[in-house]
């Protein structure tokens, strides 16, 4: 057996390879929210000025029994990869997995990276018991984070949300709020931006320890262009301060090839601009506008660190219930010693 880069360029290998990443994905949990097989296409054969995607299979005499993808920042966090394994469940305890994991950690070291990332998806409560757990332990990774992943049933009635939107409102004196369909404002594009870069040291991660994002406004524009290939329609809203500038921000994606579900993305409240309820203020004018667009989606599809009180808090107002969680696993690796004399 062994572990080599994805053949894009093979219509049929992609396919068997998404297959069994689909089917372990959804293993005993046969509802919950994935890429479809156009998006992780689209994904893997764009360059996202972002991120570095690749993907790996492990095959056995010409037959693919394991499917990886490696995940690497390249506008920031460079000591970081993230790293995912997945094995039909016909086919575990066979050491597949394992040795998978290893080639995708000792990539990723030959790239510069220092610090693995992984995650798990497990049944609530199970976190201490689970194999998954147990796997990644063996592997050398520990737990560092849980998030909590929660599901909205839609549609929330349009008189609920006018009413939480009436008693932000009292408290944004000064602000003003839109909603925009795909892309930004060039004009809010850098605050916008800011935001987004700052969720990564605002959001809790437990024991991850994360530098801010690097994206840029240009950068940005490509992800939009990326998203739209995949057939994802995104809305976001955005609050914006009296000298113009975006302070705080919630974002929800409609993915085209999955009927059921609306993704919320990032949501976020410059630490100067809190405390006037816009957090609430724009994920209710967010749903407020997808809603009556999308009227058949059934659920809004969200994860939060379990420590992160304030936006738990809005996210049960609004009537988010816990299904899973989200483990997430860290190991610290030695950088890569080359053996050439400078």
């Amino acid at each position: 057996m062994a572990t080599r880069p994805l053949d894009l360029a093979d219509p049929d290998e992609f396919r068997r390879w998404y297959a069994i990443l689909r089917e372990a994905e959804l293993f005993e949990r046969p509802e919950a929210p994935m890429w479809s097989e156009r998006e992780m296409e689209v994904a893997l054969n764009r360059d996202d000025p972002a991120d570095k995607l690749s993907a790996y299979a492990s095959v056995d005499h010409d037959t693919i029994v394991g499917a990886g993808l490696t995940a690497l920042r390249l506008l920031d966090n460079p000591d970081k990869a993230f790293v995912h394994v997945a094995v039909a469940p016909a086919l575990r305890r066979r050491g597949i997995g394992s040795a998978m994991l290893g080639e995708l950690v000792e990539t990723s070291v030959r790239a510069g990276r220092t610090v693995m990332n992984a995650e798990a998806w497990l049944p609530q409560g199970q976190r201490e018991v689970h194999p998954y757990r147990a796997f990644a332990e063996k592997n050398d990774f520990s737990l560092a984070n849980v998030e909590i992943r929660r599901i909205l049933r839609l549609p929330v009635p349009a008189e609920r949300l006018a009413a939480w939107a009436a008693e932000a409102a009292e408290h944004h004196h000064g602000y003003s709020i839109a909603t925009f369909v795909d892309d930004v404002p060039g004009e809010l594009l850098e605050s916008y931006c800011h935001l987004r870069n700052q969720l990564r040291l605002d959001a809790p991660t437990g024991d991850i320890e994360l530098d801010a994002g690097g994206l840029t406004p240009e950068a940005l524009l490509e992800r939009q262009s990326i998203a739209k290939a995949q057939g994802r329609t995104a809305f976001i809203t955005i609050a914006v301060d009296s000298t113009g500038e975006a302070v705080a921000y919630t974002s929800m994606a409609v993915p085209e090839h999955e009927p059921l579900y609306i993704h919320q993305g990032g949501t976020l409240v410059r630490r100067a601009h809190r405390g006037h309820r816009l957090g609430l203020a724009v994920k209710v004018a967010n749903l407020a506008a997808i809603q009556p667009a999308f009227p058949d989606r059934t659920m809004v599809n969200t994860a939060n660190a379990e420590t992160n009180g304030p936006m738990v808090a809005i996210n049960e107002l609004i009537g988010f219930q816990q299904v899973e969680e989200l483990a997430e696993f860290q190991k610290l690796t030695a950088p890569e010693v080359s053996d050439t004399v400078p």
